[in-house]
């Protein structure tokens, strides 16, 4: 019975597949020459490269996407800057020395209207503010149920006893733990006043100086009177 014939080993199999170059000796297996590809045929690949314009394209679309969200960041932190921090709706308690030797506690002008002020001698427009703000005095004076109190903004005592004494105004204005009443009211800049109602909430904010009649007609639009 003949032997069954034997099948042909990975070697001789691939051999006959791709050409190949016998060892000096006669052996069972054979090297396998590298088929390289002809230099004008492609060689495949799985992922094809992308073509040079497609990735321009993607790649400009990136970068435009990223210009536009920092353009996006910046304007908010800007804006947030200019606008500065929300105003409290609820008027900080504070209490202090003032400029003549008394005290003032915010605590104790619940059920009034009170206006605070936030002000420094070397600010301009402070300098400027400053008349409106006692005509208001004045015109309030007599009325329990206003009050008008300055805090002093990063300056000296005794130059600002002196910016009173030529300029006059005889209200509270508060000297000592100025610092922390500026942070609590959020204050960066000079100058700055709150509207506060008798229940201590926080109506109005005026930057950039006050006048009388725009002090009078937050008043009357928060209800003071009625």
């Amino acid at each position: 019975m003949a032997a069954a014939a034997r099948p042909p080993n990975r070697c001789q199999r691939r051999c006959r597949e791709f050409p190949c170059e016998a060892a000096p000796f006669e052996t069972t297996e054979c090297r396998l020459v590298e088929q390289t590809p002809p230099a004008d045929q492609p060689v495949d690949s799985d992922q094809p490269d992308q073509p040079p314009r497609l990735r321009t394209v993607r790649w400009v679309v990136l970068v435009v996407g990223l210009l536009a969200v920092a353009l996006v960041v910046v304007f908010a932190v800007s804006e947030r800057d200019r606008r500065g921090p929300p105003v409290p709706d609820f008027a900080p308690e504070f209490a202090g020395e003032t400029l003549d030797g008394a005290s003032f506690d915010m605590a104790a002008q619940r059920g009034r209207w009170v206006v605070v002020n936030f002000f420094s001698t070397w600010c301009v427009q402070c300098v400027v503010e400053h008349p409106e703000l006692v005509a208001f005095h004045d015109r309030y004076r007599g009325d329990p149920n206003i009050r008008l109190v300055s805090v002093v903004f990063q300056d000296e005592v005794d130059v600002i006893a002196q910016f009173f004494a030529e300029r006059g105004g005889d209200w509270p204005v508060v000297i000592t733990n100025t610092g922390r009443i500026s942070i609590d009211f959020g204050v960066t800049a000079v100058p700055e006043t709150y509207l506060v109602d008798p229940f201590g909430r926080v109506v109005a904010k005026f930057t950039g100086g006050v006048t009388l009649a725009g002090l009078e007609n937050q008043l009357v639009r928060a209800g003071a009177g009625t």
